[in-house]
C-alpha cells in the first residue's frame, strides 16, 4: 500500500522566543517492511542545526527557534510504501542492546495494578499468545478516552484510572510486558483510518520480543498487530525517547500548539 502522509506542527507564541530548542524525529526510515519513497521537512521560524541518528537508530533533526520568533512550523510530507507482516518486525538491530528494553522508566514503573494485570496473563501458553491475552485485556479494561491523560502520566496511573489513548494502551503493554521478562518498546508513527483522512495527532503502539519471531507489534487500542496501513517513524523505552517533537523553551509567555495531520492511500 502507498500511503501520501502530511504532518503539520505549528507554535505560536504571545511574546518573541529569544531562545527554545526543539528534537524532532519526524522521518521514517526504509525497512521493517516499508520503503520511503519521498520523504520532506520545512521548517520556518527555527533553523535545523543538527541531524543524526540516535541510540534507537530514530532519525532525528535538533532545532534552533530563530531569535524574536513568535511562530515556529514544521511541515513534514511524503510517501511510503508499505507491506503487511502480521506485526512481524523480527530481528534486532540497532546500537541499543535488547536488555536496554527491559528496564522500567518513569512512565513504565510497575505498581500494584500492573503486577495484578501481568498475574492476569501469567499462564499464557506461550509468550505470543500470553502478549495477545494482554492486548485484549487492556483493550477491556483501559477505555479510549481523549482529554483524561498526557504524555507525563504513568501507566500504573491510566491502569488504576481505567481511561487512556493509544500511548497509555502502548504504556501498559510495555510496563506488564517486561514484569513478565520480555523485552518491549514504543513505537511512534502513523495509521491509515479508515473513512477519516483528517487526524489530530500521530498513533503510537508497542513491540514486544519473543524468542520465535523477534519483535513483534501489537495495537491495543486497535486491537490488532500492525498490517500495511502502519508507518513506523520512531522506537524507544517509552514516549521520551520516541516524541515526534520535544523541546525547552526559555522565557516568559504562552505557547499555542496546532497539528494538522492527514494520512491517506
Amino acid at each position: 500500500m502507498r500511503l501520501r502522509i502530511s504532518h503539520k506542527t505549528t507554535y505560536n507564541y504571545d511574546t518573541p522566543v529569544h531562545y527554545a530548542l526543539q528534537q524532532l524525529r519526524l522521518r521514517p526510515r526504509t525497512g521493517h517492511g516499508q520503503t520511503v519513497h519521498d520523504w520532506t521537512t520545512e521548517i520556518s521560524g527555527a533553523t535545523r542545526q543538527l541531524s543524526f541518528e540516535d541510540q534507537y537508530t530514530n532519525q532525528t533533526d535538533l532545532l534552533l527557534a530563530d531569535d524574536g520568533t513568535t511562530h515556529i512550523e514544521v511541515h513534514c510530507e511524503g510517501i511510503v510504501e508499505t507491506t503487511d507482516t502480521a506485526g512481524v518486525i523480527g530481528r534486532h538491530k540497532g546500537f541499543a542492546p535488547l536488555w536496554l528494553f527491559e528496564n522500567e522508566t518513569a512512565r513504565t514503573k510497575p505498581g500494584p495494578e500492573l503486577r495484578r494485570l501481568a498475574r492476569d496473563v501469567a499462564n499464557a501458553d506461550d509468550t505470543l499468545a500470553q502478549m495477545h491475552a494482554l492486548s485484549a485485556t487492556i483493550y477491556e479494561q483501559v477505555t479510549y478516552d481523549i482529554g483524561k491523560t498526557d504524555s507525563t502520566t504513568p501507566a500504573e496511573t491510566a491502569l488504576a484510572a481505567g481511561h487512556g489513548v493509544c500511548q497509555d494502551h502502548a504504556h501498559i503493554m510495555i510496563a506488564a510486558a517486561r514484569l513478565l521478562g520480555h523485552p518491549a518498546r514504543y513505537i511512534s508513527g502513523y495509521l491509515l483510518m479508515e473513512g477519516l483522512v483528517e487526524q489530530d495527532a500521530s498513533h503510537a503502539w508497542c513491540e514486544v520480543w519473543t524468542d520465535s519471531l523477534g519483535w513483534v507489534g501489537f495495537d491495543v487500542s486497535n486491537r490488532i498487530c500492525p498490517d500495511d496501513r502502519y508507518v513506523r517513524v520512531a522506537t524507544g523505552r517509552d514516549y521520551g525517547d520516541a516524541a515526534p517533537i520535544l523541546g525547552i523553551r526559555q522565557g516568559m509567555g504562552q505557547e499555542d500548539l496546532h497539528v494538522a495531520l492527514q494520512v491517506q492511500q
